[in-house]
């Protein structure tokens, strides 16, 4: 009996060490499914993707991540990732939490519910589902966007995330309509996600969405701005609120999202590429904000205003797909500086997006491939005899392509597809990946004034490769250079930004990089020429101290009795050409219901008695009327 029983605890023990060793074995090939960097996905190593539809749901779970679908509206009701039965916020209704939605005519909000559903394709490895609504005029007339709608969802094997896209008509009998914005909006849990990061400098803990309310808060100059007056925490007492604090350029409106310190959770809205965005990679628009509130931007009239391309005629058909976007989920250990490591996880993920940009699993063939696609090159110099006899080599310039246009035209482009990249130090650029199409090559080159347009309508065919050859940009000049105020570089970042009132300060935005976002910086100009505007003298005053980051109105302490403010800019002019003409270029930043008036006046000094040398002090007066 001793025997037997000896062995059967042998037995145990080894059926013991065989379980940990398989469970050993286990993890080791799930960490090597992942990169090393603390990142967490517990659960089935890397099962197939699992598609549910009931007369309510579509539900698609990967292990990783499950995504719960509304049907057939196609709103996001949903997202269970480790411990979080749903990082979205459950006290909203459905139609509230996950959504697409478009800005219309008189600023109509339509959230895009949808009607049918429909299985793209069911997988080992992914699967992609199209949510679909087609317009009727008989039943949509003045209620919905005159749109038809496909919603499309993937969920692949592995991915702890979901891509979500959109692909949007109008046929050529559908009325007018003024489309102002179109985005995806996620709402999560309010008391988990508090952490918010766009960028390496702009993060940190923010208020909650209750903040904001008037009990608890000031409204300031306009209702998206809020100091807090009586927040939850007392930390954020006197701080400013602002979402249009949080924006960015289009080219850098690429990650941004929460993190839930309790969790050790990240949610991320990974944008792989611009291409189906508007108004180029300089336009700014919406990232994150206080709700938690996380955006993916398509079509904006943010920062443009209606001079963007948003108007849609009777008889002219439109297509466009906008997306894929990646809503990317990530976890860390809990004695990890998770904050950190899921920010560095987000931007590894979203490296590997951009890499395997355009994507080859999606389905639609409104999303060409990588072989059906095809890419422009080239070399831009520059010509200006004025500033060097030889070429110049356009450095750093963006070279992009767009619809066919005026000069500068993709500014203010809201329709087709944009695609753009940096030259080299040479001004070698090659634009890849690009759509089949046909379009116009525009650029702009740091430090010279205007825009660049090649002559020539580009037709790009899938799988052709074409080559520009040498370009020469000749920027608009008259003569020579006589004085310059900053740098033309599309930023008005070399000039004065002063620090923001210390009443009005938002501490997202300290960073040199982002000063100029600080709420109150226009009034800053009154307190600081209290007893005149600008004078600047060239030759003796220096633009980076001397030059006001932007042309405003005075304040009288009366909002709406805005005050007239003209600046002058003196300068000595030897050797006058009295049969000469000579022009003054301005280059604007923006501008937002103002009129700028431009005067000049001239003053005769004498050197000698006989009038036969002298010079003139020249004034241009600039006044800004609203």
């Amino acid at each position: 009996m001793e025997k037997v029983a000896h062995r059967s605890h042998l037995g145990q023990l080894f059926l013991w060490l065989l379980m940990i060793v398989e469970l050993s074995l286990f993890y080791s090939a799930c960490s090597a499914e992942i990169p090393v960097r603390k990142i967490l996905n517990l659960g089935d190593c890397n099962p197939h993707v699992r598609l549910q539809i009931s007369h309510h749901n579509v539900v698609i779970d990967n292990g990783l991540i499950e995504v719960t679908i509304e049907n057939p509206s196609g709103h996001v009701t949903g997202i269970k990732y480790m411990g979080m039965d749903n990082v979205l916020e459950c006290g909203n209704p459905n139609s509230n939490r996950g959504y697409w939605d478009f800005v219309w005519d008189n600023s109509t909000f339509d959230k895009m519910e949808t009607k049918h559903v429909k299985v793209i394709a069911h997988t080992d490895e992914l699967v992609e589902i199209s949510f679909t609504k087609n317009w009727d005029f008989r039943t949509d007339h003045r209620k919905t966007v005159p749109l038809n709608i496909d919603k499309r969802f993937i969920v692949r094997r592995g991915v702890p995330g979901v891509y979500m896209y959109g692909i949007f008509e109008r046929q050529e009998d559908f009325p007018d309509a003024q489309m102002y914005q179109l985005r995806i909006v996620f709402k999560l849990k309010e008391d988990k996600f508090r952490f918010m990061a766009i960028s390496d400098t702009r993060q940190g803990v923010m208020p909650r969405g209750e903040d904001r309310d008037n009990t608890r808060s000031q409204t300031l100059a306009f209702k998206e701005a809020v100091l807090m007056t009586n927040p939850s925490n007392p930390q954020f007492r006197g701080e400013v609120d602002d979402k249009y604090q949080y924006s960015c350029e289009n080219k850098d409106n690429r990650l941004h999202g929460w993190i839930s310190d309790d969790d050790a959770v990240g949610f991320w809205i990974i944008t792989p590429s611009n291409e189906f965005r508007t108004g180029g990679p300089h336009k700014q628009d919406l990232t994150s904000h206080v709700g938690p509130i996380a955006l993916s931007m398509f079509v904006s009239t943010h920062y443009t205003g209606i001079d963007i391309d948003v108007t849609y005629k009777k008889g002219e058909a439109w297509r466009k797909a906008f997306g894929p976007v990646l809503i990317y989920l990530n976890s860390a250990s809990s004695d990890d500086d998770c904050r950190k490591t899921l920010w560095n996880d987000a931007k590894r993920q979203l490296s590997e997006e951009i890499e395997s940009w355009p994507y080859n699993f999606t389905r639609s063939e409104d999303l060409p491939h990588a072989g059906d696609r095809g890419e422009v090159c080239g070399q831009l110099l520059v010509r200006d005899r004025c500033v060097d006899e030889e070429l110049m080599q356009a450095q750093s310039a963006f070279v992009g392509l767009a619809v066919p246009g005026n000069v500068g035209s993709w500014q203010t482009e809201g329709k087709g597809y944009q695609f753009w990249t940096e030259t080299d130090y040479t001004g070698r650029f090659n634009i890849k990946n690009v759509r089949p199409g046909e379009y116009n090559l525009y650029a702009w080159v740091h430090g010279f004034i205007g825009d660049y347009k090649l002559d020539l309508n580009i037709t790009i065919q899938p799988g052709n490769k074409v080559n520009l050859g040498t370009l020469i940009y000749d920027p608009p000049r008259n003569g020579h250079t006589l004085w310059e105020i900053g740098i033309p570089d599309r930023t008005a970042a070399e000039f004065f930004i002063p620090e923001p009132d210390p009443t009005f300060v938002n501490p997202l935005c300290l960073d040199a990089a982002d000063k100029f976002r600080q709420y109150g910086l226009w009034d800053r100009y009154s307190d600081i020429y209290r007893h005149g505007d600008v004078v600047y003298t060239v030759g003796v005053s220096d633009y980076s101290r001397d030059w006001f980051f932007a042309h405003v109105l005075r304040n009288t302490g009366n909002i709406t009795d805005l005050s007239t403010t003209t600046w002058q800019i003196k300068y000595n002019l030897q050797d006058v050409n009295e049969k000469g003409n000579y022009t003054l270029q301005l280059a604007l930043a923006a501008a937002s219901y103002a009129e700028l008036q431009v005067s000049w006046t001239r003053i005769v000094v004498c050197s000698e008695p006989s009038l036969k040398s002298s010079h003139r002090l020249e004034t241009f007066w600039y006044c800004l009327r609203s």
